[in-house]
């Protein structure tokens, strides 16, 4: 059954389904016009010979690691363990012909981690490519007919 909830006050009714979002909008002749609101959603991820190699979440932690300069503080800006964190920068320094954190280690000063010129590169191609698929999803959706 389903559920009726009011809308703005361009007096849309708004009907949800289990999957499909309708509208229905009546005119200034009171007419009904009913429109579907299907959308197209996706993730990304650039993919090696290896697996994953960048992702929106590997993606975030290489940022994440520019803003704070080590692997555990960026690891816990995303509240995320820091093996974890290291498993994928390493994955991902494995994976890129050229390291995109190099990493320095700990002792009396502390660590760090410093994002690389080849990291600062694959957060940029992956940003592009993300909002050039975003477009897509979002132009190929309009014209869905279901």
């Amino acid at each position: 059954m389903p559920v009726l909830r009011p809308g703005k006050a361009d007096r849309r009714l708004r009907y949800v389904l289990p999957y499909i979002t309708l509208f229905v909008h009546t005119n200034c002749k009171g007419s009904l016009t009913v429109e579907n609101r299907y959308r197209l959603r996706g993730r990304l991820w650039i993919e090696g010979p290896d697996g994953t190699f960048l992702g929106y979440g590997r993606v975030v932690l290489l940022e994440r690691i520019r803003e704070h300069g080590s692997i555990s503080a960026a690891a816990r800006s995303m509240e995320m363990s820091y093996r974890h964190a290291w498993q994928l920068v390493d994955s991902m320094n494995r994976q890129s012909r050229r390291a995109v954190v190099e990493k320095s280690t700990g002792g009396r000063g502390g660590g760090g981690a410093i994002l690389t010129e080849a990291g600062e590169q694959a957060v940029t191609a992956f940003w592009s490519a993300y909002a050039d698929f975003r477009d897509f999803l979002a132009q190929r959706g309009r014209r869905l007919e279901l």
